[in-house]
């Protein structure tokens, strides 16, 4: 069957709701109209090149770097750094500082449920230069137990990367506690921390939490794919992981994306704008979900923690006696967005290492939906989707062959 095909099987539901933000979230049209202008006549200029074009866009990409650092605490606009993606933003965090370390035997720190992004790239940092990479455990809701994290340090530690808030569980890490114990231990290591998932739905300053990089993401507040950032803090040395041509940003080499950080600067503004009811509704909107889900669906499991300690844009449940792709795509047949299991690893149906992270057996991990909140929802969203999630795990749960659970 082609994709055509295949959504055209699908016929059109009813209503129509977007959970799949971890994956793609969806860009508003305030963001696209603020682009529109930057793919022509203000935008194709390379900010690189002293020519009219070049000046116009070089001064869009210091507004854009001048806004992004104001809303972290950073002390100079010139301490961002915009990528492609938050992806790349952690290859050069993490990496950059390998590359500068690469001469010397030394230990890379990271927690068991970080980004991919930061996994893979501390372990190639290990396959090419023989650093060690340290894993900490966390607890069944994610978190850092102190004591254990100090455990792990010790002087030949050169970088620590640990999430502010967990892409997949929603726990927020207490970062401020770690990054003292870190500096207290050596104050030489340079810590990281990826917060594409925190910013713009926590507020947080890089001076208060301490940190020397920090990670954030367009794509992660409906800005567009194709920009990202990483917070280097005045005096961190970083070597470039890519090499290309002369270019306004010396650690990412390449002609910048101006119509995509843009488009990230816009989407900051509106996140921040009216930034405590937009949290205040998330968090409403999250709970109306999750307690639906909680009442009306038996065997459920809640992944990540509960309250003021999970991200509020985050639910995240284990249906169990369903497989988590099945349910997903009878979900997408009711008009209902959402992830299964680990929105990087569902495609290759590999149960999510978080939550093998937080002791969720393999049946249990299979079965987890992912749901991302955002401002755009609305409560008649939510209720139906609990209608759907409802009917959907009950069918799902009838014709499946794993028992265990009584269909009332």
């Amino acid at each position: 069957m082609s994709v055509k095909e295949l959504l055209k099987s699908h016929g059109t539901p009813p209503r129509e709701v977007y959970f799949d933000l971890e994956n793609s979230p969806f860009v508003p049209k305030e963001v696209v109209e603020e682009m529109l202008p930057y793919f022509n006549k203000y935008g194709y200029g390379n900010p690189a090149i002293t020519h009219k074009p070049g000046w116009e866009a070089y001064g869009v990409l210091l507004e854009a770097k001048e806004f992004i650092a104001k809303t972290i605490c950073a002390e100079s606009p010139e301490e961002i750094v915009f990528t492609h993606s938050g992806t790349e933003a952690n290859n050069l965090a993490v990496l950059g500082i390998a590359l500068k370390n690469r001469k010397r035997k030394g230990k890379i720190v990271v927690s068991a449920i970080e980004h991919l992004s930061v996994t893979f790239a501390a372990e190639y940092s290990s396959k090419l230069f023989g650093h060690e990479v340290a894993v900490v455990p966390v607890d069944e809701d994610g978190f850092i137990d102190p004591e254990i994290f100090e455990a792990y340090m010790s002087k030949d530690v050169f970088l620590v990367s640990i999430q502010t808030v967990n892409h997949e569980i929603g726990t927020i890490q207490n970062i401020k506690e770690l990054v003292k114990i870190a500096k207290d231990y050596n104050p030489d290591v340079v810590f990281h921390t990826d917060a594409a998932e925190a910013y713009a739905r926590l507020r947080f300053s890089v001076k208060d939490l301490g940190v020397d990089l920090v990670t954030l993401s367009s794509s992660k507040i409906h800005g567009p794919r194709g920009a990202g950032a990483l917070y280097v803090r005045r005096g961190i040395e970083l070597e470039p992981v890519i090499r290309g041509q002369i270019s306004v940003e010396k650690l990412w080499p390449g002609a910048e994306n101006i119509p995509a950080i843009v488009g990230f600067k816009k989407a900051a503004e509106l996140a921040f704008d009216n930034f405590e009811e937009n949290v205040k509704k998330m968090k409403n909107l999250r709970d109306m979900l999750m307690e639906g889900i909680l009442d009306r669906v038996p065997d459920v499991l809640v992944n990540g923690p509960r309250g003021n300690l999970r991200a509020p844009d985050n639910v995240n449940v284990s249906f169990l006696y369903v497989e988590g792709e099945a349910l997903t795509i009878e979900l997408s047949l009711r008009g209902i967005y959402v992830s299964s299991a680990s929105a990087c690893t569902s495609r290759m149906l590999e149960p999510s290492h978080v939550l093998l992270a937080i002791g969720r057996k393999y049946e249990e991990a299979h079965g987890s939906i992912l749901f991302k909140i955002s401002r755009y929802h609305s409560e008649e969203d939510i209720n139906y989707a609990l209608e759907n999630i409802v009917e959907a795990v009950k069918r799902l749960r009838e014709i499946s062959p794993i028992k265990g659970v009584k269909n009332e």
